[in-house]
């Protein structure tokens, strides 16, 4: 007997989270309902999509590295944010508008941040490392929040595109990801009333991959350092962090917020997210 579905793509795909969240809240619920990860290549995301369309279990698919770009050119519609982000991380077939895509990044990113975001600050500065899918996700979400952001990346041309097209009226900044690799003497100035991010938003420190070179000198005192990578979610860039006496948010923070809004649209029905600190243990472990 058939039972409806949803999945992750991306490539690799092994090390994704999102079966044991998803598997977790469907259990949490009595929902009768599988969620799996399947590796889609890089030139496999049409062929996977049409696929699925004839498919009548599947209820869709999150996206993940390196497809969130990509997969746009096979969809019937994007919502905001997506469109204006121009990243697709989730996808859902839709009665009225075929294959439609989502962007859960942003409010998912954003999640943690919001008993900050209600208090006022002076100046808001994001330090913000990587110029992939979910940093487009973030830098829109950011500029939307009131942050001056300064967006590294290797390339520093694609850095400044992506700041022009999403948060052209900041004054904002692109440089080379080297650019934070050593360390500084720069006096940072009083940062009282202000509200400072270093956020990682690129796969270095993913298992696999080498780690970030960024030295904690560059960032201002009082800086909240937030990596949305999740294997191992106790990456060295949050390590080092900690070491400087700095605040940290980790990747779980992210994935579980940008999750949940995709849970509700896969399956209908609110995330249980009561249960958010047993999630955290078994993912952990």
């Amino acid at each position: 007997m058939s039972r409806h579905y949803a999945e992750v793509i991306g490539d690799p795909i092994a090390q994704s989270k999102s079966p044991a969240i998803h598997g977790f809240w469907l259990k949490k619920l009595g929902i009768d309902a599988d969620y799996r990860a399947t590796r889609v290549g890089a030139n496999g995301v049409n062929a996977f999509l049409a696929e699925r369309r004839s498919d009548p279990d599947w209820l869709g698919c999150n996206v993940t590295m390196p497809h969130k770009q990509a997969v746009q050119d096979s969809l019937d519609s994007i919502e905001e944010p997506a469109a204006a982000i121009g990243a697709v991380n989730t996808v859902c077939p839709a009665m009225d508008r075929g294959l439609a895509g989502y962007n859960t990044d942003a409010a998912g990113f954003l999640e943690p941040l919001r008993p900050l975001l209600a208090t006022q600050h002076y100046f808001r500065m994001a330090r913000v490392l990587g110029t992939g899918g979910a940093a487009r996700a973030i830098v829109a979400s950011l500029a939307g929040e009131g942050f001056t952001i300064v967006l590294a990346g290797r390339d520093p041309g694609k850095a400044q595109g992506i700041l022009s097209e999403l948060a052209p009226a900041g004054e904002h900044h692109a440089v080379s990801l080297d650019h934070f690799a050593g360390p500084t003497d720069f006096a940072f100035e009083d940062r009282k009333g202000c509200l400072d991010l270093v956020i990682n938003a690129s796969p270095l420190g993913m298992r696999g991959k080498p780690p970030l070179p960024f030295d904690w000198s560059h960032a201002p005192p009082g800086s909240i350092a937030y990596d949305i990578v999740t294997d191992p979610v106790e990456t060295q860039f949050l390590a080092n962090a900690r070491d400087a006496g700095f605040e940290t948010i980790d990747g779980l923070a992210m994935l579980i917020g940008q999750a949940a809004a995709a849970f509700a649209l896969f399956f209908g029905e609110p995330a249980p997210r009561e249960h958010d600190a047993e999630l955290r243990a078994l993912l952990t472990r």
